[in-house]
């Protein structure tokens, strides 16, 4: 008979080492499951290590005397933190050593799971043949993802993707912030399915191929094997570890009830207008007759004089037409020799900048001293379309603002889910960059007297109970420009 949870950790094709550990087992009791993966961060010193601590002290608070599991498990990933700090401060060669996790623990009995997670491990729930992630990437390309801001595929192929902002081991302090662990809890129904998997996994293999492997009539064990050799088949670029839970009750699946209609004999029609009575075919013969000579005759005479009024009308709609559509071809005229009179032309540097970008093939672009004299002048605002945009110059250039321009540098517009400048400085605009609804992100970015910096505008539905915040701005000042890019 297949047990109802397995797991499974491979190093994978590039690494050397398995950094990655997990747990799927009962508690001492015997009455819970605990299933996790914890991942020690990659190219750090110790990460096998921190994973090690991480492990030990969740079996230990999980194995322990019970109390409240989501409080029990904070404690938990709280008290691993503590440790690996420790570790990392008598250990010189551990000193960047960490570990992100994703822990569940399963009360089979009362169809309940429990959850806790730091970093970009993953939880998904498989439930009647679809997959559902649960817990959240702590990292930014996670967050791109799951805002819809990237596919799944871009996020997967994304330089930035195995940057983390949150684990075990960076010295946060997590005791002290209640949301640095992200908790909750859930139904886990008979029929129900849990997966958890380090990045080595999720970054290998895309939903639809995970749902396809569980959707087999396989056991775990031969599940988890599936999953680790599609994520080498794909290239292997880390550890994988994945950990599967299974609800093995028989599924409740109820019949839908058809609702009762209640019938009701059919009423006699009641006619209630005057002077109609049931008749013979007879009677009704006679009505017609009777109708037809009621209709009015219309004389020729009568006709003729019609037909020449209805043509007069036509005639004079016509022209009446006529002078209205020349009086609108007029009005447009001077409306739009007036808009072109007031309207300011882009020179040469503006406009081929604002053309290389409408004209962009890929979501980079490269601007070079070759092509773009600094500074370049703007007397119009540059349009950022695209859904993503990189904008890097190889060596600082300045856009400035014509003396009478009193409009923004750059309008980021509602389709562009995310922005990246580097080595641009902005000069003299009284607005420098309008944002709406977009990630931006900016490296060796210069702001000289501009009087608002970046202006960001939220568009959110009217009628609709919004829920979020607006984050603290992440962006910081240096006096030195960091290392470039490329």
């Amino acid at each position: 008979m297949d047990r109802n949870y397995f797991g499974l950790t491979d190093t994978g094709k590039v690494r050397d080492n398995n950094e990655d550990t997990f747990i799927a087992e009962p508690t001492t009791a015997n009455d819970l499951v605990i299933a996790c993966v914890i991942d020690g961060v990659g190219g750090y010193s110790g990460g096998e290590i921190a994973s090690g601590i991480a492990r030990q002290s969740i079996l230990q608070h999980v194995n322990s005397q019970r109390k409240d599991l989501s409080s029990l498990m904070k404690d938990a990933i709280i008290a691993a933190d503590e440790q690996i700090m420790a570790e990392k401060q008598k250990v010189k060669e551990h000193e960047n050593m960490a570990c992100v996790l994703t822990l569940a623990v399963i009360d089979l009995q009362k169809n309940l799971l429990y959850y806790a997670h730091v970093g970009d491990t993953r939880l998904y729930l498989f439930r009647d043949g679809s997959l559902i992630k649960i817990s959240k990437d702590q990292s930014f390309v996670g967050f791109m993802e799951d805002s819809g801001r990237l596919t799944e595929e871009q996020a997967m192929s994304h330089p930035k993707r195995n940057e983390i902002n949150k684990a075990l081991g960076f010295g946060a302090k997590i005791a002290a912030q209640d949301d640095y662990i992200e908790t909750g809890q859930s139904p886990f129904l008979p029929g129900d399915m849990l997966l958890l998997c380090s990045d080595g996994l999720s970054d290998m293999v895309n939903r639809q191929g995970i749902t396809g492997i569980l959707t087999k009539k396989t056991t775990l064990q031969e599940k988890a094997t599936e999953l680790i050799q599609a994520a080498n088949n794909n290239g292997g670029r880390d550890n994988i570890t994945v950990v599967l839970v299974k609800n093995d009750k028989q599924s409740l699946i109820h019949e839908a009830t058809k609702p009762v209609v209640k019938t009701e004999r059919p009423r006699p029609v009641v006619n209630h207008q005057p002077n109609i009575l049931t008749t013979t075919s007879k009677d009704v013969a006679v009505q017609k007759e009777i109708t037809t000579v009621a209709i009015p005759v219309v004389q020729k005479k009568s006709k003729g004089l019609l037909i020449l009024l209805s043509v007069l009308c036509i005639i004079f709609l016509s022209f009446a037409l006529y002078l209205l559509w020349q009086n609108n071809t007029r009005s447009n005229a001077i409306k739009q020799q007036k808009l072109a009179a007031i309207q300011p032309i882009r020179n040469e540097q503006e406009a081929k900048l604002q053309d290389t970008i409408n004209k962009l093939i890929g979501n980079t672009l490269i601007i070079s001293d070759s092509l773009f004299k600094s500074p370049i002048i703007l007397n119009e605002d540059i349009h950022f379309n695209k859904d993503t945009l990189f904008i890097i110059a190889k060596t600082p250039i300045v856009i400035r603002s014509d003396s009478a321009y009193k409009g923004a540098a750059v309008s980021i517009k509602p389709i562009s889910k995310y922005v990246f400048l580097e080595n641009i400085t902005f000069e003299n605009f009284q607005t420098a960059i309008l944002s709406q609804n977009n990630v931006l992100q900016l490296k060796n970015v210069q702001f000289n007297n501009c009087v608002n910096s970046i202006q960001a505008t939220y568009n959110l539905p009217a009628n609709k109970y919004i829920q979020g915040k607006i984050p603290a701005s992440s962006f910081k000042t240096d006096s030195l420009p960091t290392p470039a890019s490329h």
